[in-house]
């Protein structure tokens, strides 16, 4: 018997929030949007984004817990493609995520830039009863 699964639902990973996952975060991700027809160049962009997400979980929402996990989904959607994070560190400060100001030359800092850039739309919020937050990232493929 097949299992049960939204057959829009590409992949969902779940992994301990450390950096040296993002290696694979990235491989799966491009795989994945080379085999759904999506050009090498776009996928590297894309591959961009999520990595910088993925990398903010690690870095700001988990910075104060040690360790933790977190969640990626990528599915199909009528036009185009959705990429969900989630974590399960403390709410973070919605209001402090945005992007650095360009003009601001030092190291790090752009990811929400990076991803705003490559991404036609991106949301942020905290689970329900303040057990996490998630991100949404989708862009449109017509």
């Amino acid at each position: 018997m097949q299992p049960n699964i939204d057959p829009e639902l590409l992949f969902k990973l779940k992994l301990p929030a450390e950096a040296d996952r993002l290696a694979l975060v990235r491989s799966v991700v491009q795989r994945a949007l080379e085999n759904d027809g999506c050009s090498k160049e776009l996928a590297q962009n894309i591959v961009i984004a999520v990595n910088e997400a993925c990398m903010n979980i690690i870095t700001h929402a988990y910075k104060d817990v040690g360790e933790g996990i977190f969640e990626l989904e990528l599915s199909k959607t009528s036009g185009g493609l959705r990429f969900r994070l989630t974590d399960h560190a403390p709410p973070i400060n919605l209001d402090s995520v945005k992007p650095r100001d360009l003009d601001d030359i030092r190291p790090g800092g752009l990811g929400i830039h990076f991803i705003q850039e490559i991404m036609d739309e991106f949301k942020m919020g905290h689970l329900d009863d303040n057990k996490g937050n998630y991100m949404e990232m989708l862009i449109n493929l017509d």
